[in-house]
């Protein structure tokens, strides 16, 4: 199966690495074929250093949060993020996105999937590998709460006006807004957004709800 992803040698920095040693029993669930069982969950794919997803939670103590990333380093971060802030609302799933939706994620189960500047996997030819795309989507939307949502973040024009394709196809979902969304006041910048704005990106965001 393809993947929408690249595992890349990242610098795991040593308070990275101490917190992943130290707190990843305490909030890594392994990837099994056992659905969990988590109420009120959002899940995040891909969420790179975990400061976005980080400030989210803190601000959101009463919800739950679901982190899936493959990137140790961003895992570290992330979980020094969580002791940092004292937070005991996130999960992370160290794992394939696609693999833990089809495995882990119950159907009906989520209220929301944020996905935030995943790999655009700009060459055409490498189209194929990009994360929202059918059957993927499918998969997602079945695994939302009716009234869920799902929201989608990039700063590759090509992309955006592919995921908008596609989720504009997928059963189950509808665009809040006639196009493209404007940034929802509760999400902060990321780190990656920060670097593209710098360099004149043009952010585009897509906020489907379930139906």
């Amino acid at each position: 199966m393809l993947k929408s992803y690249v595992l890349r040698q990242g610098r795991f920095t040593a308070a990275q690495k101490k917190a992943y040693e130290n707190l990843s029993h305490n909030f890594i669930i392994p990837f099994s074929e056992e659905k969990i069982n988590i109420d009120n969950l959002t899940a995040e794919i891909g969420f790179g250093s975990g400061f976005a997803t980080a400030e989210i939670a803190n601000a959101n103590q009463d919800k739950n949060y679901l982190g899936i990333e493959v990137h140790r380093p961003g895992i570290g971060r992330l979980l020094w993020e969580i002791e940092n802030k004292n937070l005991n609302n996130i999960k992370i799933i160290e794992y394939d996105a696609v693999s833990v939706f089809e495995k882990m994620i119950p159907a009906l189960s989520l209220e929301a999937v944020h996905i935030f500047f995943p790999d655009p996997w700009p060459k055409k030819r490498h189209h194929k590998r990009r994360l929202v795309k059918r059957p993927f989507t499918d998969m997602l939307a079945e695994s939302l709460k009716p009234g869920g949502y799902l929201y989608f973040v990039t700063d590759w024009e090509d992309y955006a006006l592919f995921a908008l394709e596609e989720l504009t196809a997928t059963k189950g979902l509808k665009n809040e807004y006639a196009d493209f969304a404007v940034m929802q006041n509760w999400r902060p910048k990321t780190r990656f957004e920060q670097k593209g704005l710098l360099k004149d990106h043009v952010i585009r965001e897509l906020f489907f709800r379930k139906i």
